[in-house]
């Protein structure tokens, strides 16, 4: 996991692999994000999905030490839909509808992460 510390955005995004749960347009995908932040995440999906698609999301983030694992459900839209050249397409996604809790909980998971070692084994 890494930062890039000259981007610009307002909020630390995490270079991690965590289990994503995508539903739009009646489409179900497990996959994974390549980077997340608390405004939203980055992922790998195998259909096309427009920008400006609305989507249900949930997640679980892993343990930090002496925490439980914290589940979060969230809503989101596309923003950005790349294709890729083996038929994926690299969805960016915006946590539009996100209440302050579960939000918080991915900002400390992502702070936490990019201070240090902090994740039980």
């Amino acid at each position: 996991m890494s930062y890039d510390r000259s981007d610009r955005r307002q909020h630390p995004r995490l270079q991690q692999k965590l289990p994503l749960s995508v539903v739009a347009n009646g489409y179900d995908f497990a996959t994974t994000t390549q980077n997340i932040s608390c405004a939203g995440a980055y992922c790998t999906i195998k259909k096309y999905v427009p920008p400006f698609t609305k989507l249900k999301v949930k997640m679980s983030l892993p343990c930090l030490k002496n925490q439980k694992p914290r589940e979060i459900e969230c809503s989101g839209v596309v923003v950005r839909s790349d294709d890729e050249s083996n038929g994926y397409f690299n969805i960016a996604i915006f946590f539009n509808e996100i209440k302050e809790n579960p939000r918080k909980k991915i900002a400390d998971y992502v702070h936490s992460c990019l201070a240090g070692p902090a994740l039980q084994s």
